[in-house]
């Protein structure tokens, strides 16, 4: 079997939330997980990408399917993956796969179409697996073009114009419930960019009179950035008390669990008569109990809800997305000619040293026959041998890089082997990575 570009992963159009925030991998636990996949059978180069939105395995195969065995093992044993929750999950291969990866750093494939954080998490994915080795010379060169890719959407189209993010929708949301954001309380959950962004758009829209808190467990960062914001900051031991007098709750924490229950909820609210509550819960997995749904005069909003914003820029970037992907379509058809033209180097060295090997053995045989040489009879004999090599393996390399399509290819690769008797599949690429 040929290796392979692979994709293996779930995102906001398989899976709700619910199921995302079970199989999303925390910064600190990513470095864990390229490093037992990048030995796992299968795969010889792997990077994660892990988001509100997704969390994707981008492999280099050398088995497509032991390679998804092995994701499969490492969900099952550190995420409680069940046989029947492998539905959420696709499987793109090739073709495909890059055209993803492509249109993921495009910012196509995102929950908001545009959204400009997407760049940084490409990149800051490929330093990840970068960082522990786990990439070599076929992921590191897609992700390169990847992001080539990505800047010439951004410059030749209008896909970033009017860009929106997942924190203009959550501040669209509580405009649709105050009507105005003049004057509202608003409450900051957490310290980190997201948290940052959505009172940002708070501020923009609130006309200056949005009032910001911000509280975070480490009161340092929580003081960083509401002096960026012109807020305050809150201990994290009085944030109950700043919670029930909030108009807006923005919650985008980095906690591994709930950090606001039902229960605790109703007691926040109690005294607040008919004065709405909005919280938006930004964080993966959930910083809220989405039984807070059920308490009267609190509208709590997830990622999910968040999809279904109207767009009031909708239709300039659908329309912006279209030529976009023409772009994708043609630098991926390219591309994939150069990476399968990448695929069969180790065949075509092989092939190489094969012919070699034999040339060497039946110029042996004739100076045994018809011998001995001169010194310059033998350098003409060696050059001519070598130039018949180099003429049949150039020939042959030229037939594999140019076959249009991966069937054709692997067929001829698997003749050659079987004719010249050279190493597997397997073996032929092991060593790859740097």
């Amino acid at each position: 079997m040929e290796p392979a570009l692979m994709v293996v992963g779930l995102n906001y159009r398989t899976a709700p939330v619910a199921v995302r925030e079970r199989f999303w991998i925390a910064e600190n636990r990513r470095y864990e997980a390229l490093v037992q996949l990048s030995r796992a059978e299968g795969i010889e180069e792997v990077v994660v990408m892990a988001t509100c939105n997704r969390t994707e395995f981008w492999l280099w195969a050398t088995d497509v399917t032991l390679a998804a065995n092995s994701v499969m093992r490492l969900l099952g044993a550190e995420y409680g993956l069940k046989l029947c929750e492998w539905k959420h999950f696709y499987r793109l291969l090739d073709e495909a796969a890059l055209l993803h990866i492509f249109r993921v750093a495009s910012r196509l494939d995102s929950m908001v179409v545009g959204e400009p954080q997407v760049v940084s998490q490409v990149e800051e994915a490929w330093k990840q697996a970068q960082k522990v080795g786990a990439t070599g010379r076929f992921l590191d060169a897609v992700l390169q073009k990847a992001l080539t890719v990505s800047e010439r959407v951004r410059s030749e189209t209008a896909i970033g114009n009017a860009a929106v993010s997942i924190p203009y929708a959550a501040v669209e949301l509580a405009r649709q419930i105050f009507g105005t954001l003049e004057n509202k309380k608003v409450l900051l959950l957490g310290a980190g960019e997201m948290s940052e962004l959505s009172a940002r758009e708070l501020l923009n829209h609130g006309a200056g009179s949005v009032r910001v808190s911000v509280i975070n467990r480490t009161l340092e960062h929580a003081t960083e950035l509401a002096a960026k914001l012109g807020g305050v900051a809150i201990p994290f031991e009085e944030r109950w008390q700043h919670m029930a007098e909030a108009d807006i709750i923005i919650s985008s924490t980095s906690c591994p669990h709930t950090i606001l229950s039902r229960e605790e909820t109703e007691f926040m609210v109690r005294g607040r008569k008919d004065q709405p509550l909005v919280i938006a819960d930004l964080a993966m997995p959930r910083d809220v109990d989405p039984g807070v749904r059920n308490v009267k005069g609190v509208f709590l909003y997830d990622l999910d809800d968040l999809e279904n914003v109207p767009d009031h820029n909708a239709g300039e970037r659908e329309a912006a997305a279209a030529e976009a992907h023409k772009i994708l379509q043609a630098e991926a058809l390219g591309f994939r000619r150069k990476l399968m033209a990448e695929r069969v180097v180790p065949t075509i060295v092989a092939l190489r040293l094969r012919l070699d090997e034999i040339c060497r053995q039946e110029l042996d045989s004739f100076r045994q026959e018809n011998g001995p040489f001169s010194k310059d009879q033998d350098e003409m004999l060696n050059a001519v041998m070598s130039r018949m090599t180099q003429r049949i393996a150039g020939s042959l390399a030229h037939e594999l890089k140019e076959l249009p399509e991966k069937v054709e290819q692997e067929q001829m690769t698997t003749a050659l082997r079987r004719l010249f008797h050279l190493p597997t599949a397997e073996s032929a690429i092991a060593g790859t990575r740097p």
